[in-house]
Formats: C-alpha cells, sequence, structure tokens
C-alpha cells in the first residue's frame, strides 16, 4: 500500500526539528508541516548522520523515512557526503566528483558535466555563486577546494528555476561545514612522489627567496622604468621613451635564467582543522577553522606535434617539450555557524591561493625551413579567491525565508611571462649555422619577449527565497536574486627586436646577457608593444533573477514540481582606454536578453521501493568573459594561447530526461535514466597552426543535439560469513557507474559564423556536421569495491575511471579535430585508524594512476597520427597522516 508523500514530508520536517544537529540542509522539496513525529522517525534519524546540503530556495530534507536526499529530492541529484569524499582518497573536490556518476575531470580540476564542457557546468558554494580566478575559464577550476573544508556535495542533473538560467549539463553545489557536533582539532601532513618526476631531471628558476610560500617578495614587481611608462599613457614607439632602460629591467638573471634540477623534490602538505560549538542563550553557535599547505611539483616530457598537409603525411613542427611545475597552495576558511530554534545562520569567510612557478624548455625543428628552434619560458601565474557568504534559514511553522547573500573576489597575476626563442639554421654558409642564436628578428631566427597580465573580477549576490505551505498537498516557493560581476583584464606584452646591423655572435648570449641594458643601448634594440591595439578590457555582467514554482501532491505516490524562472541579464566586454591617443578598436561586445525557462518534474513512487522521473526544461549558456575578450592568454595544462571572439552569443538549450530508480536497503541502490538535449548556437573551440604553435579560438556552431543513458548500482555486503576474525566486523563496499552519451554538431549548406573580425563565414567551413561536442566523451565509467570496517576506521579501496577519447579543439583547414584519449584509471586507497598514545590518527596510503596511463592529445586519420600535446603521466605514491585531537 503507498504512503502518501505529503505524510512523508510532514514526517520529515518534524524530524529536522527534532533531530537538529543532523539536518543542516536547505531545500524546497519540503513543506513545514507541524504533526508530532513517530518514533520510527526519530529512531532512523538517530541512527544515520545526513550531509549537510545548503541549496537556494529548496530544504532538501535529509531526516525522511529513508533518509536518502537522493530519493526525497524532488529532482535529479546526487550527493556525496563527508563519508563518500573520504572513501575517495582524494585531496581536492574536484577528484571526489570525479567517482560521480556522468561525471569527469579534464584538465586542471575542471568538471564535465554529461560531456559537456565547463561552461555548461554551474558551480555553487553554499548556494551562492563563485567567481572563478582563472581567466581562461567561467567556473572555478574545483581543484582548489581541499575536501577537509567541505561537508556535501550535490550535483543536481535536472533544471529547477531556484537556480540561475545558465544551466547545461548541471549545478555543482558545494556545502562548508558549519556547527560541528563536537569540539575537535585536527592536523595533517603529508609526502608524495611520483614515478615521473620526483628526484628526476626537472628545470626552474630561481624567482625570488619566498617562491616557495607561494608569495613573491616584490621580485617580480612592475620595475620603475616600466610602471612609469604604463602609468604615462604614451605608447611605446613615442620618441621620449628611454626603450633600453626598459628592456634592462627585464634582464633579471633571477627571472630570465633557467637552471636544471637533478632532482626535483618529493610533494608534501599540511592541515590543520579546528572547530567547536557552545550555547550563548537559546543559540547554538559553530566556529570551524581550517588552514592548509602544499607544495607539488610535476614534469611533462611532451610530445608537440603540427601537420603541413591535412593528410597529415608532412610534419609542419617536431618538438619536445620539458616543462616543470611548482605549484603551492595556501588554503584558509573561517565559518561561524549559529542554530537558533529551527532557524539556522551560517556566515563563511573562505580565502583560497593557488600559485603556479612554470619553466618550459622546448627543441625541436620546423620541417619546411630545416631550422632548429629552441624555445625557454618562465612563469608565475598567482590564482587568489577571498569570498564571504552569509546564509540566513528561517522557519516559522509552515512557512521559510532563506536569505543569502555575499561579495567575492577573485585575482589573477602573470608577472614576467617570458619567451626567449634561439635558432640553428643548419647552413653551411652560415657562420653560425651550427649552434642556436637568437638573432632578436620577431621570430624570424629568434625572439625576445616579456609580458604582465593582471585580472581583477568581484562579484556581488544577494538574493531571498519564500517557501510555505498553502494547501496540504501544495507548497509555494518564490525567490529574487540580483548577481553583479565586474572584471578588469589586462595583458601587456612587449617583443624585443634587434636592429639589421646586430652581431649575429651575440645573439648566443644567455638570455640575460642578450638583453641587458648596456647591450640594448649599444645596438640600439626597439621595443614593440604587441597588445598595443587590444592591452586591457573591462567586462561586467549583471543578472536580475526571479522564479516561482510549486511542489504539488494530485494523488498519493505522485508529486509534482514545476514552476518557471524569469531572467534579465546585460554581458559587455569593452576595450579600455590605456592610451592618450584614443584607441579606434572594434573588439567590444554587449549582450542583453530577457528570458522565461519554464521547468517540470514529475515522480511517481511505482512500488515501495521503485521511483520514476520525468524532467522538462529550457535554459541558457552565456559566452565566458575569457571568450568575449579579444585578448591573448597562454593556458599551460593545454600547452597553447587562446584569444577570444567578440562575435559570441548565447546558447539555448532544451532537456528532458527520464530515470527509473530502485531503493534497497541503507544506500544500496539501482538507477537507469535516460536524456536529450538540443543547444542552440553551442560555442566551439577550434584550433589554428601557426610558425610559433597552436592556438585556441571560438565560435558559435549552428547547432547540436545530445542524447544519452546513465547506470549506477551500490551495494554493500556483509562478510561475517566468511569466518575469521578479520571478516568478522568486515563489509564489501561496491558502486559502479557508466553514462553513455552522444552529441552531435548540426551544420547545414547556408550556415555561418562569426569570429572577430570577419561576419559570415560559411560554417561547414570551420565546422563538421556530424561532429561530437568539444569535451565530449561517448563514454564515462567508474568502479569502486572496497572492504570496510563497521568497527572502526579501516578502509581498503580500488577505483578505476574510464573516459573514452573526446575532442579538445577543432582541427583548422581540414586538419582532423585534436583528440583526448583519457583511458583507464586505477587508484588505490587504503585508510587505516590507529590510536597512538591515547591520540585517534588516521594514516591514509594512495596510489594513483598504477596502470600508467599516458596523456595523449592527437591528430589521426585513417593511416598516421601525429601528438598534438602528449605525455607520461606516472604513478603518483603517497603517504598521510592526521590526528584528532
Amino acid at each position: 500500500m503507498f504512503k502518501p508523500l505529503w505524510l512523508y514530508r510532514t514526517l520529515l520536517v518534524t524530524t529536522a526539528v527534532t533531530v537538529p544537529g543532523l539536518v543542516h540542509a536547505q531545500d524546497t522539496n519540503t513543506t513545514a508541516m507541524p504533526p508530532q513525529p513517530t518514533e520510527e522517525v526519530e529512531q532512523q534519524a538517530e541512527e544515520a548522520s545526513a550531509p549537510d546540503i545548503s541549496a537556494p530556495g529548496e530544504i532538501i530534507v535529509t531526516g525522511r523515512v529513508n533518509r536518502d536526499p537522493v530519493r526525497s529530492s524532488d529532482q535529479v541529484v546526487s550527493v556525496l557526503s563527508t563519508e563518500d569524499i573520504a572513501r575517495t582518497g582524494e585531496g581536492d573536490i574536484a577528484g571526489a566528483l570525479g567517482r560521480v556518476t556522468g561525471l569527469s575531470v579534464v584538465g586542471n580540476g575542471l568538471v564535465y558535466v554529461r560531456g559537456l564542457g565547463d561552461r555548461y557546468s554551474l558551480a555553487l558554494l553554499n548556494g551562492l555563486p563563485l567567481p572563478s580566478p582563472e581567466p581562461l575559464r567561467r567556473v572555478v577550476p574545483l581543484d582548489i577546494f581541499p575536501t577537509n573544508i567541505i561537508a556535501s556535495s550535490v550535483v543536481q542533473k535536472s533544471y529547477s528555476p531556484n537556480y540561475p538560467a545558465e544551466f547545461g549539463g548541471g549545478v555543482i553545489n558545494l556545502t562548508t561545514i558549519a556547527v560541528p557536533e563536537e569540539s575537535f582539532l585536527t592536523v595533517g601532513v603529508g609526502g608524495s612522489a611520483n614515478t615521473e618526476t620526483t628526484f628526476h631531471t626537472g628545470y626552474s628558476y630561481y624567482g625570488s627567496g619566498s617562491d616557495w610560500t607561494g608569495f613573491d617578495n616584490g621580485t617580480r614587481n612592475i620595475p620603475p622604468q616600466l610602471n612609469a611608462f604604463l602609468a604615462s599613457g604614451k605608447k611605446i614607439s613615442d620618441s621620449s621613451i628611454d626603450k633600453a632602460a626598459i628592456i634592462g629591467e627585464f634582464a633579471d638573471p633571477n627571472l630570465v635564467l633557467t637552471q636544471k634540477m637533478n632532482h626535483v623534490p618529493a610533494n608534501w602538505s599540511g592541515s590543520l582543522t579546528g572547530g567547536t560549538a557552545f550555547d550563548v542563550g537559546d543559540a547554538r553557535v559553530g566556529v570551524i577553522a581550517t588552514a592548509s599547505y602544499s607544495n607539488d611539483w610535476r614534469t611533462r616530457d611532451i610530445t608537440q606535434q603540427s601537420a603541413a598537409l591535412a593528410d597529415l603525411s608532412i610534419l609542419k613542427d617536431d618538438f619536445r617539450t620539458v616543462s616543470t611545475d611548482n605549484n603551492i597552495t595556501v588554503n584558509g576558511m573561517l565559518g561561524i555557524g549559529v542554530e537558533l530554534g529551527r532557524h539556522k545562520f551560517r556566515f563563511t569567510n573562505l580565502y583560497i591561493r593557488d600559485t603556479l612557478k612554470n619553466t618550459r624548455l622546448s627543441e625541436g625543428r620546423n620541417i619546411g625551413s630545416g631550422y632548429d628552434r629552441f624555445n625557454q619560458d618562465t612563469a608565475w601565474i598567482e590564482r587568489q579567491l577571498i569570498d564571504s557568504q552569509f546564509v540566513g534559514e528561517l522557519r516559522f511553522g509552515s512557512f521559510g525565508i532563506d536569505l543569502r547573500g555575499g561579495y567575492a573576489n577573485s585575482q589573477r597575476e602573470s608577472p614576467f611571462e617570458t619567451n626567449f626563442q634561439y635558432v640553428r639554421t643548419n647552413l653551411e654558409n652560415d657562420p653560425y649555422g651550427d649552434i642556436f642564436v637568437n638573432r632578436l628578428n620577431n621570430g624570424q631566427e629568434g625572439s625576445a619577449s616579456v609580458a604582465f597580465s593582471d585580472l581583477n573580477e568581484d562579484l556581488w549576490y544577494g538574493g531571498i527565497d519564500v517557501s510555505g505551505l498553502v494547501w496540504p498537498r501544495l507548497t509555494l516557493t518564490a525567490g529574487y536574486s540580483y548577481t553583479d560581476t565586474y572584471r578588469k583584464s589586462s595583458r601587456r606584452q612587449f617583443q624585443i627586436v634587434a636592429p639589421s646591423n646586430f652581431d649575429i655572435g651575440v645573439g648566443a648570449f644567455r638570455p640575460d646577457y642578450l638583453i641587458q641594458h648596456s647591450v640594448a643601448e649599444y645596438y640600439n634594440y626597439s621595443l614593440v608593444e604587441t597588445t598595443e591595439s587590444d592591452p586591457a578590457f573591462a567586462a561586467s555582467l549583471r543578472i536580475h533573477g526571479a522564479y516561482v514554482k510549486a511542489t504539488w501532491e494530485p494523488v498519493d505516490a505522485v508529486s509534482l514540481d514545476f514552476g518557471a524562472r524569469f531572467e534579465t541579464a546585460d554581458q559587455n566586454v569593452r576595450p579600455m582606454q590605456m592610451f592618450l591617443t584614443p584607441s579606434s578598436s572594434t573588439a567590444g561586445t554587449s549582450l542583453s536578453h530577457d528570458y522565461y525557462l519554464p521547468a517540470a518534474t514529475i515522480t511517481w513512487d511505482v512500488a515501495d521501493k521503485l521511483q520514476l522521473r520525468l524532467n522538462a526544461s529550457k535554459t541558457i549558456a552565456r559566452p565566458q568573459f575569457r571568450e568575449l575578450i579579444f585578448q591573448l592568454y597562454y593556458d599551460p595544462e593545454a600547452n597553447r594561447e587562446y584569444r577570444g571572439n567578440p562575435f559570441l552569443k548565447d546558447s539555448k538549450l532544451t532537456n528532458a530526461e527520464v530515470r527509473l530508480e530502485y531503493y534497497m536497503s541503507g544506500q544500496d541502490k539501482i538507477s537507469l535514466a535516460g536524456f536529450w538535449k538540443k543547444i542552440d548556437n553551442p560555442i566551439e573551440t577550434f584550433i589554428r597552426f601557426g610558425d610559433n604553435g597552436s592556438r585556441g579560438y571560438f565560435a558559435n556552431a549552428p547547432e547540436a543535439k545530445l542524447y544519452g543513458a546513465e547506470f549506477e548500482a551500490r551495494k554493500s555486503f556483509d562478510l561475517y560469513d566468511l569466518g575469521g576474525k578479520f571478516f568478522s566486523d568486515r563489509s564489501l563496499f561496491t558502486q559502479v557507474n557508466y553514462t553513455y552519451s552522444h552529441s552531435a554538431l548540426v551544420v547545414g549548406e547556408g550556415d555561418t559564423v562569426d569570429v572577430y573580425p570577419t561576419v559570415g563565414i560559411p560554417a561547414l567551413a570551420q565546422f563538421r556536421d556530424g561532429a561530437p561536442l568539444t569535451g565530449q566523451s561517448d563514454h564515462v565509467a567508474n568502479l569502486q569495491i572496497g572492504l570496510e570496517s563497521q568497527d572502526g576506521l579501516s578502509q581498503q579501496t580500488l577505483l578505476v575511471n574510464y573516459a573514452s577519447n573526446r575532442v579538445t579543439g577543432r582541427g583548422d583547414n581540414l586538419l582532423p579535430d585534436i583528440i583526448e584519449s583519457p583511458g583507464i584509471k586505477l587508484d588505490f586507497v587504503w585508510r587505516q585508524g590507529i590510536k597512538l598514545g591515547g591520540i585517534d590518527t588516521e594514516w591514509k596510503f594512495e596510489a594513483r594512476n598504477i596502470l600508467n596511463q599516458n596523456y595523449e592529445e592527437y591528430q589521426k586519420n585513417a593511416d598516421r597520427r601525429i601528438d598534438v600535446n602528449s605525455y607520461d603521466l606516472g604513478t603518483t605514491f603517497k603517504m598521510s597522516v592526521s590526528a584528532n585531537f
């Protein structure tokens, strides 16, 4: 016999009131009805600690009869609790999310939902949006969030109007730790080594004495002569500019002189997390603070090739690049939570700083000229995020108000990005033909450049959600939100050029001698600002959003969640006036649109443990600032530059999904789903190849379609029947998920695309009809198998991840697409609790990429393959220990 859903929700809310320490969550799926709880519900709520979930305008009821937020939600969600995150052993939330059905981690912490690119993913922290400290991304790379500050992560794949309209593949909502149940202090240290990096040869440069902290000590500040020039508003061609003095400031050997490291050191990290809770009158107050530091090294021996012909029969360039990254991450969080009866308040302050010190040496041959080229690059990239949030969740009987507000600032600074190119001509009539020489002639036979990049983004957010029970089976929710984002982005790149009477033998000098002040003055070097046409941009995005939605149970066992969102947005990108002489740049853009976006989900309890969901919705995807700004940035992960396209426009999505879920005892379940999407004007990345390597661009393809299916199963088995002391308290945990998705671009004869500054380009010249979306893998699968103790902390888990080939960029001039082959990755994690001297300690051993799967990015046809960006990843071994006081 079916039990009415409204009764489930009534019991659930009452449980939340009775056991407030178990429910810190928010979701409109629940009504606030006041009947008395049964003993059964109270007992079940006490048996399990529910994940802490904070989302806009909803109360995801975690004390419900089944105690499963995935089942009780009116939407399609996946929930990673603290326990789930810990089981993966991952140090950051991006790695843990990579185990969720339909999710894959690409590059440096970018989480793709159902194979769709990061532009189709929305990341929230405690229900509030986050700015990205990375100029190449719209969303925050989630690898900068350590798992020790995250209480839960919810991935919602079906759209509901309480979320922002930019919803393509799904929304990822991270909830930070709030009020601890008891005081604690955890201290952790760890170290790791990689078979391709640790104790092997790498390259670096000195930089400054404080580089190990992730903070520069002032060595990389803009030098005086250059700073005076930038402040003057003059152009570098002005005769009053002392170019030799500026060039001499670039010659600091600490910043341009690379050094060989015979033994790259091991990685290490440390963390400190503490919290307490106390009563102040009738209020329960909790304070949690955490700080962590990590210092990681990675060396990649990269094969980089490009083709001269579309059939790949002749190479244009064939290079080997050795790139060493020193990544220093410093994180801190202070959270204050207050529980006053049924009211909950959360004040969260987050600081994340991620610094990358990169050194690259590249040697190879330009096949057409026969010249050998040697490139040296150094970079120091600082990414920083500061975020302050307030969340208030007020409950008054069957009426609730949620208040959310916050300010966030993200910054990215990359001072002294240096590039030096030396050339060996191999010509018999060249007296220097057998040595590498930098002739400083704009890259034909050598070049030198220095760039300074700076990005600052402010985001203000405010929102209110009101919900109430207006009828025994009907809950109404309405909300309003305001988002104001403002970004300033500048990049000033200077190229040093020698005159025709330059003594070629001087070109054999090492970089700091080559451009020192005396040499620059003697040979009268000239200085060219290659970014003079568009050195800086201001970008803004202001969004007003309002929605109304209802949850209605017309009959027992059937729930209907439906509503619509209205959103108006103004997005602008404009070149900033940096010179006294007005710029004539036309590289700005302005997008202003209003959208009405309906969404509906029907949930039917077919049987006691069987649930069916149907969802349909309309959503959008806006171009990222980076994709609109006509400015070059180098992506160290992809090893290529990218330039934006001011002609981009919004993408519109139509979404549909059907899901069948079977819930067994505890957390065991099986689910099967099918989904379909149509995308108008999807934004795609395409790659062009030139003399100085590959460069990425963006354009709207006419249309794309995506469909697929998901399967997930989770089951635990008690092993005590096997006998013996070891199995007496053991269970076998198994979880498998698989996602199949197929996407195809729809490109017709009359379709056109716009790529700044050209409009009306035939679409078939840029995109191939039927080609898959960039970033989309047809197959994504995860498998977890582990032993777990029921009496104490002891877990041994094998984790397998597989993603099939995916396109990372369109080929240029009829060249094949660039393909990434993620392959299979096998990890092993052992977590063991040990009591030492009365102190509880947790020991963890990790082995990552045991099968030594390599990173492969290539172009291929029926007969040939060239490697665009391929290298060995190696296997990583990590040991860590934490003590709980």
